[in-house]
């Protein structure tokens, strides 16, 4: 006999979880992630605003509104706001990490929950429950099958981020249990994000964020007016973890066990290299190895132990990942960012441009890079960082880093946040005072009326 429905689903667990969380009982270690993320997302919108993809992104996208696409004039509707938004800040690679997924969650959730308190009226508070909500439900749905859905084909921030998208703006504006339910089950038929942006450097991975933004937004309202979805979408035979991770067996309580009683949103990083964020720990072991004194022309190879489950984003094909074929591609290339670590003594917003992918010394160095798999790596849960040099005289130095920079052992503080941000702000063209003026309106936004109109232009 086949199995009926099941009485309670995962998302009817998650939902009434949702609904019964208010922004003034949030833990302080919780809003105060939210408050950086809110920081860091704006800034990373500006460093963009000039960029080609996002000048292409504004033009595609041809419905007008009330809302705010920072750093430009043109006012957009929500969802083209959200989807602007989201797409520039994930577009430089430079937002923030969940560790354990990974997933990128402030690029999604940031945008779609300003896009929509901004649309319909509601104020910080509610934007505040509702970032902290979207988060938290993106990053815990990539416990749940661990590396599954990048190992099937498809972005999980993608795919995770139109889930956390819907959750958070369904908390924002106050939608019931049941609408949330809706919201969820609806957002499961509009998330997708495949990984071949990865054969070129294709520029579609920037928009996947701000795709899933305007998606779970666009199902947060359908939800709140009546529209259903799938109550068993995620854990249904045709359900999202099926479809994007191809099995439905999974540690569903690692998304709603503790939900609201435990924040894994605490543990967020941030980025302080614009790149892939499994390539930063390789980046600090190259940037040590320069400082010992090591010379890039004494060294014969390096070999760096890795986890099996990033060779096929960031070390593979070998060849492409030594010498990428633009900026974007080097982004997720460790050869290259390693050898830029090493020769220029860090790797910032610079060092995509044609010139920095053509340098002949960092691609000479690259050149002798190459990768082990550890088959003892804890990644995704950690990420960890290797290089073992040899050289011409068959010496060899090693470097290991055993965590992220700016992860859960050692985050960034709020000042770091604040700095980063005025660096980005400074590389999309806003000056200091500009840059003064929206860290003031940040720092309040969370705490009376939601208006972002000073973030144009």
């Amino acid at each position: 006999m086949k199995a009926g429905p099941a009485k309670i689903s995962v998302a009817e667990q998650l939902a009434g979880r949702i609904a019964a969380l208010r922004a003034d009982a949030l833990p302080p270690a919780v809003r105060q992630k939210c408050e950086d993320l809110l920081i860091d997302v704006v800034g990373l919108c500006v460093t963009a605003r000039n960029e080609d993809y996002i000048t292409s992104a504004l033009k595609g996208w041809d419905d007008d509104g009330p809302c705010t696409a920072i750093g430009h004039e043109r006012t957009l509707s929500a969802a083209g706001a959200a989807f602007v938004n989201g797409t520039a800040a994930h577009g430089e690679d430079f937002d923030d990490t969940f560790e354990g997924g990974p997933v990128h969650a402030g690029a999604v959730v940031v945008p779609a929950v300003l896009a929509a308190c901004e649309r319909h009226n509601a104020d910080g508070r509610a934007a505040l429950i509702g970032i902290a909500v979207g988060t938290e439900v993106l990053c815990r749905l990539s416990l749940v099958v661990p590396k599954a859905v990048h190992k099937a084909g498809f972005h999980p921030t993608a795919i995770f981020g139109a889930m956390g998208a819907a959750a958070g703006v369904s908390a924002a504006l106050g939608l019931n249990a049941k609408q949330t339910v809706d919201a969820l089950g609806i957002a499961g038929s509009m998330a997708s994000g495949i990984i071949e942006y990865l054969a070129e450097g294709a520029w579609t991975k920037r928009l996947h964020p701000g795709w899933a933004a305007q998606s779970g937004m666009r199902a947060a309202l359908l939800g709140r007016s009546g529209f259903v979805g799938p109550r068993t979408v995620f854990e249904g035979v045709h359900g999202l973890f099926q479809g994007f991770a191809h099995t439905v067996q999974g540690d569903y309580a690692a998304l709603t066990g503790d939900f609201g009683t435990r924040w894994v949103t605490e543990t967020l990083a941030f980025k302080p290299y614009p790149c892939g964020t499994m390539a930063h720990p390789y980046i600090d072991c190259a940037k040590r190895l320069a400082a010992r004194g090591v010379k890039a022309a004494d060294i014969k190879e390096m070999v760096c132990e890795v986890a099996e489950g990033t060779v096929h984003r960031l070390w593979e094909p070998l060849a492409g990942k030594q010498r990428p074929p633009n900026g974007y591609a080097a982004k997720f290339a460790v050869p290259f960012l390693l050898a830029t670590g090493f020769v220029r003594g860090g790797v910032g917003l610079g060092d995509f441009t044609p010139k920095a992918v053509s340098d002949n010394d960092v691609l000479a160095l690259a050149a002798k890079v190459s990768y082990v798999i550890d088959p003892k790596n804890p990644y995704p849960n950690n990420y960890t960082g290797h290089i073992r040099a040899t050289m011409h005289d068959g010496s060899v130095i090693e470097e290991r880093q055993p965590y992220l920079r700016g992860g859960a052992q050692e985050p960034l503080t709020r000042q770091d946040v604040e700095e980063k941000f005025v660096l980005n702000a400074l590389h999309g063209g806003w000056d200091a005072k500009r840059s003064d003026a929206a860290l003031k309106l940040l720092a309040k936004l969370y705490d009376g009326r939601l208006d972002l109109a000073a973030l144009r232009g």
